[in-house]
């Protein structure tokens, strides 16, 4: 069984969380092409990503830092203890 660390309610299993994808920046303005490339394009890049996850029993929403080579998460925290602006 794989085992999510929220950080509210500790190790959950896996079935109890969805990844609902990078944490970017959204584009300024309102250029339908920056939208776009906003809305359906992601950089899926291998190695260590931020992405949005839900623990979906508690409606919380957190920051996972997740090493995408080998699943693992590296950090848990709450957006409100973001200290970086995403990219």
């Amino acid at each position: 069984m794989k085992l999510i660390p929220c950080p509210l309610n500790g190790l959950r299993n896996a079935t109890e969380f969805a990844c609902l994808g990078e944490v970017r920046q959204p584009p300024s303005g309102d250029a339908d092409n920056s939208w776009a490339s906003y809305v359906w394009h992601r950089l899926n890049e291998a190695g260590v990503v931020r992405e949005w996850w839900s623990h979906l029993p508690s409606t919380t929403w957190f920051i996972a830092e997740r090493d995408t080579t080998t699943d693992r998460f590296l950090r848990t925290y709450l957006p409100s203890q973001m200290t970086e602006a995403p990219a």
